[in-house]
């Protein structure tokens, strides 16, 4: 049975780690370095960067802050943030990343996923999706894909946008909700459960854990195949090896 992967996440912001709420409310959590290479002590399974004001800035990712955390760490490295085109990505992988989220850039252009994962590899080729819940006149439930950091609705539907994305050749999914987003109340397991049901590739929860249990219903609920966080891991609410030992008693196979 494949094992399931916990990846603390650095948001970062003018070269710190931040952390808010519904990405507002922001406040300082540390040094990307320090905290990057904690996290590969502590027995991370991944680390995945994002620069949270690059797509809204208009540029690309601070690559000197990717180049320190890439030579602190030895597990995979994921990183994303105002990624445009294959330059781009192929920039970030050369800084040290293993993976490379696009984002904002793959709604506008969506040959974008076929183009950089025809050149480096869908495996290494992420499609980061910032999403809302939605509630129509018959009181159905669905999402809506949003951009330049959740301030921009698409009008596309979280679901087809994934299946497309996949067909496309990105080789993973990580799902944000934005209406759990620094909540600590839990993923939104029903968008990661739907979303698992319709594609192959694997799925990353992220927005909302607050307890080893949360992350524990991304998995078993959510159908995840990753749970991300940040929150419960920057201020030490969680520690990775218990929640480990306590994923593993719950049935979870991970590695120890």
């Amino acid at each position: 049975m494949e094992t399931k992967r916990i990846i603390p996440c650095l948001d970062v912001r003018a070269g710190r780690v931040v952390k808010g709420t519904q990405f507002r409310d922001i406040r300082d959590a540390g040094d990307p370095v320090e905290m990057a290479a904690a996290y590969d002590r502590e027995g991370a399974d991944e680390i995945a960067l994002f620069d949270i004001a690059a797509s809204t800035e208009g540029r690309g990712t601070t690559l000197d802050v990717v180049r320190r955390v890439a030579a602190a760490i030895s597990v995979p490295f994921n990183v994303g943030g105002g990624v445009r085109s294959v330059a781009d990505v192929e920039a970030l992988l050369e800084a040290g990343a293993d993976k490379v989220s696009i984002n904002t850039a793959a709604v506008e252009r969506p040959e974008l996923i076929r183009e950089a994962a025809e050149r480096f590899g869908r495996q290494r080729i992420v499609l980061s999706i910032d999403c809302r819940r939605r509630t129509g006149s018959g009181g159905e439930l669905s999402w809506e894909v949003v951009v330049k950091g959740g301030t921009t609705p698409t009008g596309l539907d979280v679901i087809e946008w994934a299946m497309r994305a996949e067909e496309l050749g990105a080789g993973e999914l990580v799902l944000n909700s934005i209406d759990f987003d620094g909540t600590k109340q839990g993923y939104d397991n029903e968008l990661n459960r739907r979303v698992k049901e319709a594609v192959r590739i694997p799925i990353v929860a992220s927005g909302g854990a607050g307890t080893m249990e949360h992350l524990r219903d991304g998995f078993l609920v959510g159908r995840a195949d990753a749970v991300l966080a940040a929150s419960i891991f920057h201020f030490r609410q969680v520690e990775i090896r218990p929640l480990k030992e306590f994923l593993r008693q719950a049935g979870i196979p991970v590695r120890l």
